[in-house]
């Protein structure tokens, strides 16, 4: 994670740029890791800082703490936030790194409404407080025809059966923009302030205009991430267009080969919702159409990350 420069770097600038927010506050760091987002709020004049990790990384962000001589300000504790009292009532300000792959794989947004509803202060701030989900569309012959198509002929062996295995399974990577072949439309806003439980289930409709005429082999997914309190909005994103974090994209490869003209529409609509047997893991849906020139199709989809 601290290698990740770009979102690092985006924490590290939201707090030094804003220490009005942090000074002489009480902050609460969830899923703090090493327990560098805490060390940044300590430096930035807050009074107190509580991190809370559940991982054995807990013991290192305490000895990593008192390394820097922040101890007199960043207490570490070690265990699930959900069983954790505070020392404190009420804290001024919440701060994480909640977001997981496609935004809510292996995410913390419950824990983190949770803490919101039990410890943070009636006019107090999350940071971030926004994330944006996006959907685009991609060229990529290469990545099926060696990971997908190979199933069709494994040394004289039909095995294609598995390849229905493989296209449920999103995969994370970089893409290269030049594989873009589509406008890119926002699926959904996530207000973190606003929303309560269960908001991370969904179904939103989509329309991808295409910027040329190609073919496509799959969807993109990727969000954006914004701090609204600041004095001037900051944030970053996955997409890409931007410099890559570890986030990456998540690609959904589609069964079809679509071919689309500049200026057709694939349309269709997502479904998201969290596994029943372990919430962790997303289940998608995707029904998708193209009603073009050269290809009609009309299809429905499932991908479980996991």
């Amino acid at each position: 994670m601290l290698k990740d420069v770009v979102t690092t770097k985006t924490y590290q600038n939201v707090i030094y740029q804003n220490k009005f927010l942090f000074k002489n506050k009480i902050v609460l760091d969830v899923g703090a890791g090493t327990g560098i987002l805490s060390l940044f709020c300590a430096k930035a004049g807050a009074a107190h800082v509580y991190a809370v990790e559940c991982s054995d990384m807990a013991d290192m962000a305490k000895e990593i703490v008192e390394s820097n001589g922040f101890s007199e300000v960043v207490t570490v504790l070690k265990g699930k936030i959900e069983e954790i009292e505070l020392p404190v009532a009420k804290v001024d300000i919440i701060i994480s790194k909640w977001m997981g792959y496609f935004l809510l794989y292996e995410n913390m947004l419950n824990t983190v409404l949770y803490v919101r509803d039990k410890w943070l202060v009636s006019d107090g701030i999350l940071l971030p407080d926004k994330a944006s989900l996006y959907l685009t569309a991609i060229e990529d012959a290469d990545y099926k025809e060696d990971k997908i198509e190979f199933w069709n002929n494994v040394y004289g062996f039909n095995m294609s059966c598995t390849k229905k295995q493989a296209i449920m399974e999103p995969l994370v990577d970089t893409v290269d923009q030049k594989q873009i072949v589509t406008d890119c439309q926002l699926l959904k806003i996530m207000d973190i302030s606003q929303m309560v439980s269960g908001d991370a289930s969904f179904t939103v409709p989509f329309k991808l205009v295409a910027e040329r005429d190609d073919y496509i082999h799959a969807l993109v997914a990727y969000f954006d991430v914004s701090f609204t309190k600041c004095r001037k909005l900051m944030g970053f994103s996955t997409g890409p267009r931007s410099r890559a974090t570890h986030w990456k994209q998540t690609i959904l490869y589609l069964e079809d080969v679509l071919t689309i003209c500049e200026g057709e529409v694939l349309s269709g609509n997502m479904t998201v919702a969290p596994d029943q047997k372990n919430p962790r893991d997303i289940n998608i849906m995707i029904k998708y159409a193209l009603n073009g020139q050269r290809c009609v199709v009309s299809r429905t989809q499932y991908y479980k990350m996991r």
